[in-house]
């Protein structure tokens, strides 16, 4: 693997799991997240288009196409099954061509904002995969929801005990 998600040169294995039922599946899927945490997605994996900038700039803008627009098909086999539904719900996904679309025009150079839209698209993916993966509480963590699970139930009792003092000293003075 050279770090490169599509089909560039070397692709990231993509498991072709729909759901995160099992232990052994998200596993399998946060292995998949730490290697495509340190990939790329290149110029090749997607389709690249360009146009004329807004704003200001000065004749910059109105001369040269520094505007980058990348589109990226859903369905690419480096792009998780998990993820697709979260991809489906963002604003950058298109759904007459079932793609994301990213655009950039931050830079004055059209190589610039083809970066920043590569990388925009990558950490778009990159947290849809993630936010499907529940971690499970560790022992300790559980242990430590008990503690003040019991903390707030000893002090519900505690309040409980002062109200009913209160009301039981009012029924003593009535009677007397």
């Amino acid at each position: 693997m050279n770090g490169q998600p599509g089909a560039g040169s070397g692709p990231i294995h993509t498991p072709r799991l729909t759901s995160l039922a099992t232990s052994q599946e998200k596993e399998e899927a946060t292995r998949w997240i730490a290697s495509f945490r340190d990939a790329t997605i290149t110029r090749d994996d997607v389709e690249l288009s360009f146009s004329r900038s807004s704003g200001p700039g000065g004749q910059n803008v109105n001369k040269v196409n520094s505007k980058a627009t990348v589109r990226c098909l859903i369905s690419v086999n480096w792009i998780p099954l998990w993820a697709h539904e979260i991809l489906k719900r963002s604003p950058a996904f298109v759904h007459s061509s079932n793609s994301l679309l990213i655009t950039s025009m931050v830079h004055r150079s059209q190589s610039q904002n083809v970066d920043d839209c590569l990388s925009k698209l990558h950490a778009l993916i990159l947290s849809a995969a993630s936010s499907v993966i529940k971690k499970e509480p560790s022992a300790e963590k559980l242990e430590r929801i008990r503690g003040y699970i019991q903390q707030e139930k000893a002090r519900r009792r505690l309040g409980k005990g002062m109200r009913a003092e209160v009301k039981r000293a009012r029924s003593i003075r009535k009677g007397e």
